[in-house]
């Protein structure tokens, strides 16, 4: 089969850069309870939130960074590309989940609060932790909050066959991956979780929001371009985002759900995150191409300092959203055992994000030193 697909033209897009950044920012901010800084995340006000902008913009990312790989080296090399990267992901989640239980298992003795260990699904671990060890090792076992990566070394895991696909038949990739989340959400299919459930994140619901950042990449966004621009697009994209911001407020106000009728309330509420509810993914492709047709890759507000942290911290990623789930943790103790006053839950929101881009600063650095010795070595090299 021919390739079909049309790879985003060479150099970094600081789009993608400022929106996981700030979708770092956000999970943050998200995963602290009782927080009221985190009103100003998208959650707020509308279906989809951070959570949906980080697997979106991963399946983008993955797509025009091993898509290249493939058609110029090779389908091979870049198929163990993307699996070195997806080890790269668990060896991640590994450490972070084994941090994440010593961090709360220590708190609470410290503070001697036991429901600590209970609130974040950590009881089980030391009640019976050999196995509830190994079920975490293969991602059965997810601490609250630590479902995110899990689901994206899943979906990476299988990447290297879809993108082999959706480089020779787009489309046809992305209407199988639709038709496959249809029929995940019509017959119940996920994987199971211990000790009991399932994954919070449905990976078979989950994976049409990573193969749709994949089909964006590779030239779905240019086939819809003269959609993102049409008047009538814009009009009933506007009222569908009035609409989902209204009925998400109503789940947040009681006194604005008993102005609706029970079964437009019922409808919407509550928001069906984990099998990834149809007006969801409305409610994000909509935002998906209003960010196309509003901010070009070459809009010069990219380089305004004040988005500089941001995206820092959208380069560096990986290690931001470990930090952050760390930093969490944290912050929701101090709200509990200090003060949840608001002046302590913007300090803490503010405190973690100052941590978070200080640590996006120091892996950029640190990256660009551990280059430096081999250009010396190159430039300083005798002439043969």
């Amino acid at each position: 089969m021919d390739v079909r697909a049309v790879l985003p033209p060479r150099g970094r897009d600081y789009r993608l850069d400022l929106l996981r950044g700030f979708a770092n920012w956000a999970i943050y901010l998200d995963h602290i309870p009782n927080n009221a800084v985190n009103w100003i995340t998208q959650k707020n006000y509308g279906f989809s939130d951070a959570a949906d902008l980080f697997i979106f913009i991963s399946g983008y990312t993955a797509s025009f960074v091993y898509a290249r790989i493939m058609l110029e080296r090779g389908t091979v090399i870049g198929a163990t590309r993307l699996i070195k990267r997806s080890w790269q992901i668990y060896v991640a989640h590994v450490m972070l989940f084994v941090i994440y239980i010593a961090e709360i298992g220590y708190l609470s003795q410290r503070y001697h609060d036991p429901n600590l260990q209970n609130e974040f699904n950590v009881a089980g671990f030391m009640q019976n932790p050999a196995e509830t060890l190994y079920q975490g090792l293969i991602l059965a076992f997810k601490p609250v909050n630590m479902d995110v990566l899990p689901l994206y070394i899943a979906l990476m895991l299988v990447y290297p066959i879809v993108l082999w696909v959706m480089l020779r038949r787009l489309n046809l990739t992305l209407a199988a991956s639709f038709l496959l989340y249809l029929a995940a959400r019509h017959f119940g299919w996920n994987l199971p979780a211990y000790p009991g459930g399932s994954w919070y994140f449905n990976p078979f619901c989950w994976q049409f929001l990573f193969v749709f950042g994949g089909w964006f990449a590779l030239g779905g966004a240019g086939e819809s371009m003269s959609l993102i621009r049409s008047r009538p697009f814009l009009v009933l994209g506007v009222a569908y985002l009035l609409f989902a911001m209204v009925m998400t407020l109503a789940g947040r106000f009681p006194e604005l759900a008993q102005a609706m009728p029970p079964w437009l309330y019922d409808a919407f509420n509550p928001n069906d995150k984990t099998n990834l509810a149809p007006y969801r993914v409305l409610h994000f492709v909509v935002l998906a191409f209003f960010v196309t047709r509003f901010l070009p890759k070459d809009w010069a507000g990219l380089q305004w300092p004040i988005f500089r942290p941001v995206i820092k911290c959208g380069q560096q990623s990986l290690e931001v959203f470990c930090s952050g789930i760390f930093l969490a943790v944290i912050a929701h103790l101090v709200l509990v055992e200090v003060s949840n006053s608001i002046w302590m839950q913007i300090l803490v929101s503010a405190v973690g994000i100052v941590l978070m881009t200080v640590l996006a600063y120091y892996r950029s650095w640190s990256k660009k030193v551990d280059k430096a010795p081999a250009k010396v070595a190159a430039s300083t090299a005798p002439a043969g």
